[in-house]
This record gives C-alpha cells, structure tokens and sequence, in this order.
C-alpha cells in the first residue's frame, strides 16, 4: 500500500462506491458486460462488512444448494411462501419475488467469473422454520476455503481488517463453528477441531494462504475484479452525487484528500454500506440507548452514500432497524452472541432480574424484544447472560475455551461479575436478590420438565441449532445450580444497519413519489433491506447485496 497511487478517470460508464460484496459484485458484472467500469472505496481496505461477516449466503434454489440434493422440486414457491409470512408488506412482493427469481442467476455468475466456490451448510435451519414455507434444513451456503495466493501480497494485503484476528491459515467454516464451540461434550468437537489445527499445518507446509467465511468472499470477488480489468480505486471517499437536469450522472469524491469528479454515462450505483459508525445519524433514527461501540460493523460506514441519495431527493426506509444481535461490549470491542445464548444452562435478565424473551430466537428479533421492553420503563440496556460454572466447564464463551477462566480486565470493565451465590450476583448487577432467585428457580423447573411454559426456548429448529444434543430433555434449556455464577453484560449490537435508500426491483433508488431517479441505483445496507424488519435465515444481508449489486449492472446495461 506504498507508492504513488493511480489517478481517477475523469469519464467512464459506470461507477460503482463501496467495494464491499454489493458493490464488487456490481462493478464485476458492469464490467462483464462490456460497460466501462470504475469502483470507489473510501477505505484503504476491500471487503467491507462483507469480509468481516460469516460469509454466509442466503438464496434459495442456487448452484451449491442443487449440487448437495437440498433443492425440492417447489422450493421456489415455498421461498416466496417463506418470505411472503415473514416480511409481508413491509417490502413490495415484486421486489421479494425478483430477490427470489434472480438469485440463482447470481450465484452461476460467480461461478463462472470468480475462484468462488459455495457448499451448503448442514442443518442451519432458516431462521423461522416454523413459518409457511420456512425451512428446517436451511437454505444458507458458504464460500468453500480457498488459498489466496493469487491474488498477490499487495492487494491480499488490503483485505479488510478482520472481527477477530486468527493465526494464518486457521480454516472454521461456519459449519466448523457449531461443532466446536460444544467444546468436548460431542465427539465432533475435538475432531473438528483437530482437522483443523492439521489443516492448517498442511497449508503452511504447502505455502498456501487460505481464508474462509467472509474473507474468502470478499477476496473471490476482489480476484474476479482483478480478471476482469475493474479497477479499484482505494482512499476516494463519496462526497456529493453529479445531477443534471434530474439525471445522476457522476459522483464528487475526494481521492487521497484531493476532491475531484467523475462522469458516468451510464450511472452510479452506490453499494457504500449502512451508518452504524455514525452515531449521529444512530441517535436521530434508532431506538434509545445506542453506541456505535456496540456494531461490529465495519468503522468506515457512516453512511455518505444514504445522505448523498437523500441530498439527491431519495426515498429512504427501515432507518429504524438494524441487523440486530445480543452483543457483548468487550474492552477489546463487541462481541456479537452468536451461540452463546443458545446453549443451555444461561439465561438473559433486566433490571427487574426477569427473562424476557426466548434467550435462542434468532438474534434481530431477540433485539427487537430487548428495545421492546426498554419502552416499558423497565431497563433493559444492558441486560445481563447468566450463567453458572457448570455453562462455564462445558463451552466455548466469547473466544474462550472451556474451563479457561475470564480475564481480569472483563472484570475491571464492568463486562462480566462474579459471585458464589444467586444473591451476591444480584447485588453485583444491582436487580432484586428475590426477583433473580425466582426466576433461576422457575427456569430450574422448566429445564427439569423440557417445556419453556413462558418463552418456549427450545421448540424452534433455530433453537435447537447452537444447543446441546446431549442435553435431555430439551437441548436448550439446563438448570443453573453449580456455584459460582457469573453475569455477563448484553447490549443491543449490530452486524449493521438495514434501512437506506428506497429501491425498485430493477435496484433503482426512488423518490417519494415512487418516481426513478434516473441513473442511480443501490445495493446493500445503502438501500432499506428487502427483508423488511426481519431476518429470513443465515446470510440474508449478502445473498440480497449480491443479488441487487448484479441485477443493477445488468439494468444499466440494458438501458440504451
């Protein structure tokens, strides 16, 4: 990242911000097509959000689900049935439905343009499968591990810093990552695990640089570029979008602190990301309280390209929502709670000392009840994941093997507290002794019976999926019992915002009025999510970016 970098065009087709998943798949497809193609970062990185994420994808119906046999004959109709309960008219049903028709097409796309390869990831339920179409095998993917060699120091070295750092050539899929944080309670653990600690030696043996989950797609996409002649100009920030007679056509950047313009004969198409790092733009549309502390979102998404379309004359919605998740707010910075809240033997509690929702429902909507009750004068920021010894012996916690204590200074922060009886941990997180002592008791008793009779944790497929399977009668639930306990404090985190700039079907962004604003389109956590308020299942933010980033060079390919 050293040198004179390369000058801005001054003309060019299209332009594409934010080389993230929506974005480098657009300014791919823009370029396959013959089109004249620039992308713009703001970073000095690629990848975005995208890089830091699961790399999960979800898209009904593609290459890798046909390939593994997981594909019905009418999976289409229940996707759209699917989608149909759970969004309903939060988005239109012909933007859903184009999601649905076209997200296939995409995959073949990357197939054939890209080192990506995808495989299916077992048994990760759709986030409701309970719901009319709804899917208890899941229909979610995941970029196949792969070497990143070619891609060549330099560029490989742009990568988009990660969520968490790993040794070199340390491979967990997605799939991996179930099994080990049981951490020795199945068998499948420790051999996880160990394949694991041999993959990677073989790999460094061989010289390889491999990378999965979200690093590996975010450097598929960054080699298709590179095989296509895209370029990727880095450090050249969005300030303002060109508009002539209603028309966008340019943007206004600064290019390593030199503001400068670019034309587009074709359009723009902004797949730039959300604004959870603006704490401004957090404190005017989200609900109360909120820190852009708490997302794990990547820090250079303040949302230039939702002010630049609003400036433009944009429609926008969803502000108010995120992709939401428990979070744990370490000194080293969040930690989003993917599967520790799932396991059995921990519950979540408010200041009342109460639970107040299914601990394992899917993590938007276990935020949405977070800020729920928080309305009702009951806080409930921070809550706080109790837990006693025996959760601690059994599980991985927040990067933690089992057994391994928690370090000092999660203490020294507030993030975690300690006592020998439910009592003296009620006083540590200032809740009614009387008030947690019931509530472990009455949970006590539903994980001796197997039935939730106030939240139902455990009926849900998706409950069941980061549970115990040894665990009886219920998978999710065990007694807490085994001194000491511990409370670990929960705030209402982010993987990023979900409301934008409103789209059509096509990805052109809209006006009030429903009108198009000529030239210019949106993919991603720029434009509101077409999952509405919800979550379908896991990679429901990137199959959509992929998707809409595609369909938007394809539309301005075909517009004479």
């Amino acid at each position: 990242m050293t040198g004179t970098p390369p000058s801005l065009p001054t003309e060019v087709d299209v332009v594409v911000v934010g080389a993230g998943g929506a974005g480098m798949t657009a300014a791919l497809a823009a370029g396959k097509r013959g089109l004249e193609t620039v992308l713009v970062e703001k970073s000095p990185w690629f990848g975005g959000s995208t890089a830091r994420s699961g790399g999960g994808v979800w898209i009904p119906g593609n290459g890798a689900l046909r390939s593994a046999g997981q594909v019905d004959p009418d999976d289409l109709e229940q996707s759209k049935l699917y989608l149909d309960s759970i969004v309903g008219g939060d988005v239109p049903k012909v933007r859903r439905d184009t999601f649905l028709d076209r997200g296939p097409e995409v995959m073949d796309f990357l197939r054939e343009h890209t080192p990506l390869r995808f495989a299916w990831v077992p048994e990760y339920s759709d986030y409701h499968p309970e719901a009319p179409g709804g899917r208890l095998r899941g229909r979610s993917v995941e970029p196949v591990p792969m070497d990143a060699r070619s891609l060549g120091e330099e560029e490989l070295a742009r990568l988009h810093p990660a969520y968490t750092k790993a040794p070199a050539n340390l491979i967990v899929t997605q799939a991996d990552f179930r099994k080990i944080s049981l951490g020795l309670r199945t068998l499948r653990g420790p051999l996880t695990m160990l394949r694991v600690m041999v993959a990677r030696l073989w790999s460094s043996l061989r010289g390889r640089k491999m990378y999965a989950m979200g690093n590996a797609l975010a450097i598929g996409l960054r080699q298709g570029l590179v095989d296509a002649g895209v370029p990727v100009h880095y450090e050249t920030e969005l300030t303002d979008l060109l508009i002539e007679d209603g028309r966008v056509v340019g943007v206004r950047v600064v290019h390593h602190g030199n503001p400068t313009t670019i034309r587009a004969r074709r359009g723009v198409i902004l797949g730039s990301g959300g604004f959870e790092k603006n704490l401004e733009m957090r404190e005017k549309y989200q609900p109360q309280p909120t820190s852009i502390d708490w997302t794990t979102g990547s820090v250079n998404n303040t949302g230039g390209g939702i002010l630049a379309g609003i400036a433009a004359g944009a429609q926008t919605d969803l502000l108010d929502d995120a992709w939401w998740g428990p979070t744990i707010p370490l000194p080293s910075g969040p930690w989003f709670c993917l599967a520790e809240r799932n396991l059995p033997g921990s519950i979540i509690v408010n200041s009342a000392g109460q639970r107040f929702m299914n601990e394992a429902m899917p993590y938007v909507e276990a935020v949405h009840a977070t800020y729920a009750g928080e309305a009702t004068g009951v806080q409930h920021v921070p809550a706080w994941m109790v837990i006693d010894q025996r959760y601690r012996n059994r599980y991985l916690f927040a990067g933690l093997s089992p057994r391994q204590p928690f370090p000092g200074h999660w203490y020294k922060n507030g993030t975690v507290k300690k006592a020998d009886t439910l009592a003296g941990l009620a006083k540590e997180i200032g809740v009614p002794a009387d008030a947690l002592e019931e509530t472990v008791r009455r949970f006590n008793g539903f994980a001796a019976s197997g039935i939730d009779e106030d939240f139902h944790r455990g009926e849900s497929g998706y409950d069941r999926y980061y549970s115990d399977p040894t665990v009886k009668p219920n998978p999710s639930l065990h007694a807490l019992d085994q001194a000491p306990f511990y409370a670990v404090k929960i705030v209402p985190g982010d993987l990023g915002t979900k409301g934008g700039l409103v789209t059509d079907e096509r990805a052109r962004v809209l006006r009030p009025d429903g009108s198009v604003i000529s030239g210019l389109y949106a993919a991603g956590n720029v434009s509101s999510a077409v999952m509405g308020h919800t979550y379908a299942g896991p990679g429901a933010t990137i199959g959509p970016a992929l998707t809409f980033g595609y369909l938007a060079a394809l539309d301005i390919a075909q517009e004479t």
